[in-house]
């Protein structure tokens, strides 16, 4: 159901145009000056009042990017792949998705430890999921986008590693503006390869939940019913 696919989507626009609109706020305000070199994304978000947007903006991805991670697994898992990767996923996914809500939360004027921490959760063990998830493309279901949605991953997983890599090395050797510049093209590689999750979760039908299902059965009552069952098509 193309429901479901809508929500991966929705992270890639909604990330995108948030950020992009506290770059807009700093340029506008004087807090950064282009003209000096181009700003990181933290520092265009390090000051106020766009300090609070960034801090929202990357708390509401960072709720998104973990539910989608969720969905993923468990879509995985129920075409019948129970594999390490799988398992790998969910738990490098759990993490930079708790990267990016520290990334927003913790700016680099305040406390400069804990936010490049975030940085390196959201950025390095991000990248490391979606190289699983590239992994997964082709060994786990469904397969019917295989063919454009495997290379297309493939490729951003690239260029993503690439500028991880040059990103490290011109902020180490003093070129900010180069490795800033590095960042915000990893960022909107890093949407890209979110937003390509809505061709797999397009294939989703159904979603439902029981509630306590063998505690029940065990105490000897009548098996529940299941709960919030919504068929998607």
């Amino acid at each position: 159901m193309l429901l479901w696919a809508l929500l991966p989507v929705s992270l890639a626009i909604f990330g995108t145009v948030g950020i992009w609109t506290v770059f807009g706020i700093a340029v506008t305000n004087g807090s950064v000056n282009i003209t000096n070199g181009f700003p990181y994304i933290s520092l265009c978000g390090t000051f106020n009042p766009q300090s609070c947007l960034f801090a929202q903006i990357c708390n509401i991805c960072s709720v998104l990017a973990l539910w989608i991670v969720v969905i993923r697994f468990q879509q995985v898992r129920d075409y019948g792949n129970h594999g390490k990767a799988n398992i790998a996923s969910i738990v490098l996914g759990f993490i930079s998705s708790v990267g990016i809500s520290v990334v927003g939360n913790f700016q680099q004027s305040v406390i400069m430890g804990i936010h490049l921490l975030g940085a390196f959760l959201a950025f390095f063990v991000g990248l490391g999921y979606f190289w699983v998830q590239l992994f997964l493309t082709y060994r786990g279901q469904p397969s019917q986008d295989r063919c454009w949605v495997g290379p297309v991953r493939a490729i951003c997983c690239i260029l993503c590693t690439i500028l991880v890599i040059v990103m490290s090395i011109l902020h180490n050797t003093g070129y900010t503006s180069g490795a800033a510049l590095c960042e915000w093209a990893l960022v909107m590689l890093f949407f890209c390869l979110f937003g390509l999750f809505a061709a797999e979760f397009r294939h989703i039908d159904c979603h439902h939940l029981t509630v306590q299902k063998h505690a029940l059965r065990n105490k000897g009552s009548t098996p529940p019913e299941e709960m919030n069952r919504h068929t998607l098509g």
